[in-house]
This record gives structure tokens, sequence and C-alpha cells, in this order.
């Protein structure tokens, strides 16, 4: 079952229904856009970027990709997997409207970025102050763990170079927040870095 709320569908499951749909597990990340305050945020925070009579909300196509992202996909049409699921994931824009709004966000480059960025610290501040005790900042303490990942592309795209690996693609340098529980952490921040970029040892900064 299903009823709109937000700018995704509240879905529910019954044990008695008939209906099958794929990518169910995405729920799980759309609830945790509702949860957190990020849709309301950055739906604020984009509100510059919304032309007139527009149809979608440039946040819930933003996240959409971020979601598509999530699934598995590695180009903005990718986000056909949610279109192919609107009881899950409502209207989703068109891929020419997603590249339109992506060309209106790159153009305003640092100030679209600095209202995304500002719409994340906003929901990531609310999650922490709901998770008490077990927030990581709980001791007035944060630790960031900051290391290389390699990432594949299969084909030329920005700074895409042969890897040390032998492979071909990024080298981006990640931050990940400590929540104590011996994995990787909350991304927080990336630098996105050439293939060739060399590697780099375990870091490990803390912020009061």
């Amino acid at each position: 079952m299903k009823k709109r709320s937000g700018l995704y569908p509240r879905v529910r499951v019954e044990g008695g229904g008939r209906g099958v749909v794929s990518q169910a597990g995405s729920v799980l990340l759309v609830e945790t856009v509702r949860k957190s305050g990020l849709d309301t945020a950055i739906s604020a925070a984009l509100t510059p970027w919304r032309k007139p009579r527009a149809v979608h909300d440039p946040s819930k196509i933003l996240l959409d990709v971020a979601l598509a992202v999530a699934l598995g996909g590695d180009c903005l049409a990718d986000v056909g997997m949610l279109r192919a699921e609107p009881d899950v994931f409502g209207p989703v824009a068109s891929d020419p409207t997603v590249s339109r709004l992506l060309d209106a966000l790159a153009v305003s480059g640092p100030k679209a970025l600095a209202a995304i960025r500002a719409a994340r610290s906003q929901a990531r501040e609310r999650v922490w102050e709901v998770a008490g005790a077990s927030s990581p900042a709980a001791d007035g303490q944060v630790t960031v763990y900051i290391d290389g990942v390699l990432v594949l592309a299969h084909s030329e795209k920005q700074d895409a170079t042969a890897t040390w690996k032998k492979t071909f693609g990024h080298h981006p340098l990640m931050g990940f927040v400590d929540h104590g529980s011996g994995g990787s952490g909350e991304p927080v921040v990336g630098l996105l870095r050439p293939g060739n970029a060399g590697s780099v040892r375990h870091e490990v900064a803390q912020f009061e």
C-alpha cells in the first residue's frame, strides 16, 4: 500500500498483498531521506533553481539520481529503474529534465554546491541529535578517517586515467566519520582525483 507523503509515496508492506515490486529494499533509503528531513532541507535549498510552473521539484530529481546511484546506477539515464516503480518512488523526471537540472546546477557551481552541502549538514545535525548518546559527536569529539578509494570508469570520463592497480578510473580521497562500529563509517566528504593520483595511507583526524 502507498500514500503520498512529501516527495515520495509512503509504502507499507502487507503479507496478504498480490503486488510485487523490484528494488523494494530501496524503501529503507527513501525512509531515511524522510526521517532525516533531507527531502525538506534540500527542497528549500534548491528553491532558486525551481522554474515557475515546473512539474518536478529539483530536490526530488537530485534525490532520485542519488537513489539510482545507490542501487547500482552509473549514469543519469539509470533513474529509469526508479521510473519503472512509481508506487515506490512516485513521479520521476524524464532523462532530458534530469540533464537540464544537472546542467543548471553545474553552471551555478559553488553556489549550488553550498546549497546542497548546507541541506546535508542540516539533515546530519538532526540525525545526530536524535541519536543522542550513540551520536559520533556525543563526547564532544568527532573522528574522521581519511583514505583513498579506487572507482572504476568504463569510458573516458573527466580525469579518468589508468590506476596503480592496472585498472581505469578515478582515485578519490574520502573522509568517513567513525561511528565506533568497526566499519568504514559515515561518508562525509570526498575529493575527486584522477586514477593515477598517488595512494594515500590511512589517516585519522579528530575534531572537537
